[in-house]
């Protein structure tokens, strides 16, 4: 494809559109080249975003794996299933974009500047959702601004040129066709083809033309590295294979690598990475496996389950606890932070450091606590310091993330306990059970009534008997209720308006069909070896890892981990392995867009 571009114009952010447009011609038939119009709110149609199939319901997701072949285009001998429509070019969400600057120009830190872009949608789903990453007017120019601003800071720091600009002899074009080769490697995440080289190159020839620098070579390389930045290229993953393999496409090693460290560090591939598409290795499920295992052991990786996890734990909701000051006069604005501290170093200590599954996650009696938070376990504060530490709770009062005290606190009000948000939470997030929408109007609990409980009045309220009856009395409140022993602070709590509380109660599990419990740990252990929950994690962890939500034809390959999940404790890490050999992530369906 031809493009003119006026190379007269003095200000190299008026070119700079058309010089984008000459670099990633590639693209040319599966990328516009042009920003979305921007809608009411600033929210933009999508670019180039991820088809439009409609996806399973959390309760019926499931999966299945690419059977035990070694190869990427093997299947297991039979008909390969079908895979999902996704998307060719997935754009990267802002956190990526961070991590990616910060890696290619090999700086210590972030540079901090998609502070300033227009925030991605809120969805509902996960941040890194790709269906709703879109490219707006508003965060094309945002993009713009962006890569002027890290070109110029780049050329101007001897140490980040001397990083970037291969060391070779040769005149300003040789140094210039290295650097394009070498660092548009690293930009496009492949190897650039000729083509590309040569079309960076005029890029290069003419940003000496407009000059700006002292160094004619460096306002060269700050136009090309300007280019780069704005490239479809950087911004999204592209997936550019098309060969067929019978009714599936195989992606590419460079493009595999791509996903796997997205998915996995939520950056750019690191050499070794790059190394093994090189080499050809990620072309075997052994090779991928080899791969995933290594990155999972960086550190890079705990970012990503800890994401995850504050996520589809909605942790968020920590940071907006408060207890009134005279029904709850233990409480501080300063244990928000210690609980969201608390949630996820469990996390973190479960994943990696004991190497547990779901079940550990949800059923283990031990936490992280300091001399602020032990009163509220029942602890001596006197035995703590200020730091968190491991310590074993009892068994019979805690059981996993769901009766820490982050989680208890976040789902009650100021006053009193929310039964029916924390039985909504685990419907939806443990359990994916799938609840229908609310009315338009809720209206609100009745007062209570003298001497009664919290969970007759909601009982009054929605339970058997009432319009609420076919949600919250066999869903919402059965759950709910199993957590009033313990108090809107979290702490362990035995009577309620002067009554013992009553924490049984009944829900239906697909193994059991309706299953009788008493108190939140019973509950926790039957959730824990149910099949919804193990199906509805893995569905969450297939649609962070993936950055799409859940398409029926991923439903095979979800039941079948979360049933190895389920029956064999698989570990969390081990869940995330099984997603990166999966035919849903080393292939694509044959669709465009």
């Amino acid at each position: 494809m031809d493009h003119m571009v006026d190379l007269s114009w003095g200000s190299s952010r008026h070119v700079l559109g058309g010089l984008a447009l000459l670099a990633g011609a590639a693209l040319s038939g599966c990328y516009s080249g042009a920003p979305a119009r921007e809608s009411e709110g600033d929210a933009a149609s999508a670019t180039d975003s991820a088809s439009d199939s409609a996806s399973a319901s959390a309760s019926a997701s499931a999966s299945g794996t690419g059977g035990d072949t070694d190869t990427a285009g093997d299947t297991d001998g039979g008909a390969a299933a079908a895979l999902p429509d996704t998307s060719r070019f997935p754009r990267l969400s802002h956190r990526q974009w961070e991590n990616s600057i910060r890696d290619l120009f090999l700086l210590g830190q972030v540079t901090g500047k998609s502070d300033l872009f227009i925030g991605d949608p809120i969805s509902g789903g996960y941040d890194n959702n790709s269906e709703k990453l879109v490219v707006s007017a508003t965060l094309w120019t945002d993009y713009q601004r962006a890569a002027e601003e890290i070109a110029e800071q780049a050329v101007n720091d001897p140490g980040i040129m001397a990083a970037i600009v291969p060391a070779i002899d040769g005149d300003s074009t040789a140094k210039a066709s290295a650097f394009i080769e070498s660092f548009g490697r690293r930009v496009y995440r492949r190897p650039l083809t000729p083509e590309e080289v040569t079309r960076h190159l005029e890029v290069f020839q003419a940003g000496v033309g407009i000059g700006g620098d002292d160094d004619p070579f460096n306002s060269g390389i700050r136009i090309v590295i300007q280019t780069f930045l704005q490239s479809p290229h950087f911004l999204y993953r592209v997936e550019l294979s098309d060969q067929l393999d019978g009714e599936r496409i195989p992606l590419s090693g460079w493009e595999l690598a791509s996903k796997l460290s997205y998915m996995l560090w939520d950056t750019m591939p690191d050499e070794p990475l790059f190394a093994a598409a090189e080499a050809g290795e990620l072309d075997t499920l052994a090779g991928i496996e080899a791969e995933a295992k290594r990155m999972l052991a960086d550190p890079r990786a705990r970012e990503m389950i800890a994401s995850f996890h504050y996520q589809t734990l909605h942790v968020e909701h920590y940071t907006k606890i408060n207890k009134d000051a005279v029904k709850f006069p233990e409480f501080q604005e300063s244990m928000r932070d210690m609980m969201i501290a608390e949630t996820m170093t469990f996390v973190e200590d479960v994943v990696f450091e004991s190497g547990g599954g779901l079940t550990e996650l949800l059923t283990a009696p031990y936490s992280f606590v300091n001399k602020t938070l032990a009163p509220l376990y029942g602890l001596d504060p006197a035995a703590f310091t200020d730091e968190l530490e491991a310590t074993e709770l009892d068994p019979s009062q805690r059981a996993g993330v769901l009766t820490h005290l982050g989680f208890l606190a976040a789902n009650s009000s100021n006053i009193e306990n929310d039964p029916i948000h924390r039985g909504v939470y685990l419907n939806l997030q443990i359990l994916c059970t799938g609840l229908p929408p609310p009315p338009d109007v809720v209206p609100p609990p009745p007062p209570p009534m003298e001497g009664e409980t919290l969970r007759e009045r909601i009982d009054r309220h929605t339970g058997k008997g009432t319009c609420g009856e076919a949600c919250h009395g066999t869903l919402i409140n059965p759950l709910g209720f199993a957590f009033e022993s313990f108090d809107p602070l979290g702490r362990w709590q035995t009577m309620d308006a002067g009554k013992p509380v009553d924490v049984t109660g009944e829900f239906y599990f697909n193994l059991t069909g309706a299953t009788k419990f008493d108190g939140a740990v019973q509950l926790a252990d039957l959730i824990a070896e149910s099949e919804e929950a193990h199906r509805c994690y893995v569905g969450h962890l297939l649609e962070y890892g993936f950055a799409r939500t859940q398409q029926l034809a991923d439903r095979d390959m979800i039941a079948e981990i979360a049933e190895r999940s389920r029956l064999d404790d698989l570990p969390i890490t081990e869940i995330i392995l099984e997603l990166t050999k999966s035919d849903a992530f080393r292939f694509r369906a044959p669709v465009e867009g």
